[in-house]
């Protein structure tokens, strides 16, 4: 089976609309075959956003990891105008996230990136919900990693769930960050970490 984290050109495609409403914005997502939740909006993401929103200052300069085709990043552009870039190692999603970015009429920086392999600015918030079918290391890589690329005071924000390891993550994390679960629901651990 295809994994959302791998890239396979000769995968069929099948684009799919899917809308995204937060207060008085629409926002509309072109998602196909090949990428994270292809066919509706996760909760885990969903309830990230609705987190930030209420959590975080506009105008911030915003790096999110594993994007997908941009659900995340793409709304914090939007909502919280956001100075945002994204990246991802999957060349379809990228492909879809770039679209994404013109059907919402807003500007962000599109990479292919291996994790960091293709950032070299710092940022004043990470934002991932990481993959965590790719296994631990890539998961552990992508948020252990995050200080090297924020500023000083920055933050990383992340969603993970409990049966897939949120508290041996947050424990693992609590070496190098100062973690703080900003909201619990159905299992799902929203997680604000910042450099200690």
């Amino acid at each position: 089976m295809e994994q959302y984290f791998t890239n396979n050109p000769n995968l069929k495609s099948e684009l799919r609309n899917i809308v995204y409403k937060y207060d008085d914005y629409q926002l509309d997502f072109l998602s196909d075959n090949g990428v994270f939740s292809k066919d509706k909006l996760d909760f885990g993401s969903n309830l990230l956003l609705e987190v930030m929103y209420k959590n975080i200052n506009d105008g911030l300069n915003i790096l999110d990891v594993g994007c997908g085709y941009g659900f995340i990043g793409i709304s914090l552009a939007k909502i919280k105008k956001a100075n945002v870039t994204l990246c991802d190692v999957n060349k379809r999603a990228l492909h879809l996230a770039s679209k994404n970015m013109v059907l919402n009429e807003v500007e962000v920086q599109v990479k292919e990136s291996n994790c960091y392999s293709a950032i070299t600015d710092r940022y004043d918030l990470i934002v991932t919900n990481p993959p965590i079918r790719a296994g631990k290391e890539i998961v552990y890589k992508i948020l252990d990693e995050a200080r090297d690329h924020l500023e000083s005071y920055g933050e990383l924000w992340f969603v993970i769930r409990k049966d897939q390891g949120a508290k041996s993550t947050i424990e693992h994390l609590s070496a190098n960050y100062e973690c703080t679960v900003v909201e619990k629901r159905k299992g799902f651990y929203i997680v604000k970490a910042k450099i200690r």
